[in-house]
């Protein structure tokens, strides 16, 4: 073998060499590119500032009985924390004027206070009972709030086909918060747009618990997107709650001024 073509391989072996070293400096372990897809999904859906819409609550038990609850809802985007956001029951009667205000953060535990019209009173929800229902919904406290990204430790696990012919980012999130009830969620997410389309939820048991899927998605003011229904199955229970989404508006004006403790109780 020739000098040159030693020197040849030589480069060769080395160029090689440095290449894989290059592909390994950037590759992305499941951690940081399961967070890199939830500061994504969260960058798509900033700058909204507001909005205002209106949801229907069905609830269903183990048999099918039914009843139903007209919700008022309003929320005002966070700059530099978590969402603030009222809900105003309307109806049925026994519920009315209830209201919830929720102040959502990272890894300090979200503010939530409810107004019970029949005391006349506002009753701040302990860090320690956010996993309890919220009014006897599948949902729980801790769902309602907007879900920060520092909340969560994310782990991205595969990717997969979905709903609508959808592929789907599947990742883990661990809660990074006190007191969650919940020891981890399974979190499906479209790689077009980072809409989120299906969430398992799994007890403190590591058990499944229920599972919340998303459908329906509109896009407003050409870039917000939000679905129509939101649907949560309790799988020990059997019991789920329907969330049906109508008249969404955006940009609509609210500011801090409405969402303090004392608009409550006006």
């Amino acid at each position: 073998m020739n000098n040159t073509l030693k020197k040849c391989i030589k480069y060769s072996i080395a160029s090689i060499s440095i290449s894989l070293l290059a592909i390994n400096a950037y590759a992305e372990t499941a951690q940081e590119k399961g967070l890199r897809i939830a500061k994504e999904a969260d960058a798509r859906d900033a700058g909204f500032d507001d909005f205002t819409a209106h949801m229907q609550m069905l609830l269903r038990n183990r048999t099918g009985q039914k009843s139903v609850r007209q919700i008022e809802i309003k929320t005002l985007e966070g700059k530099g924390e978590g969402d603030k956001t009222m809900s105003i029951f309307n109806s049925p009667a026994d519920i009315k004027n209830t209201r919830m205000l929720t102040f959502s953060h990272g890894l300090k535990p979200d503010d939530q206070w409810l107004y019970l019209p029949a005391l006349k009173r506002v009753k701040r929800i302990a860090s320690r009972n956010k996993s309890g229902p919220f009014m006897g919904s599948e949902f729980a406290f801790e769902d309602l709030g907007s879900q920060e990204v520092e909340k969560y430790h994310h782990t991205f696990l595969r990717e997969e086909p979905c709903a609508n012919n959808w592929t789907c980012y599947v990742i883990q999130r661990t809660p990074a918060y006190q007191y969650s009830g919940y020891t981890k969620q399974i979190v499906w997410v479209d790689k077009q747009e980072y809409r989120p389309v299906k969430i398992d939820f799994y007890d403190r048991k590591d058990a499944h618990l229920k599972t919340l899927t998303s459908s329906g998605y509109r896009e407003y003011i050409g870039r917000y997107w939000r679905p129509s229904t939101m649907q949560m199955q309790n799988h020990q229970t059997g019991k789920s709650t329907t969330l049906q989404w109508t008249d969404y508006r955006f940009k609509t004006g609210l500011t801090a001024r409405d969402f303090n403790k004392n608009t409550l109780k006006r």
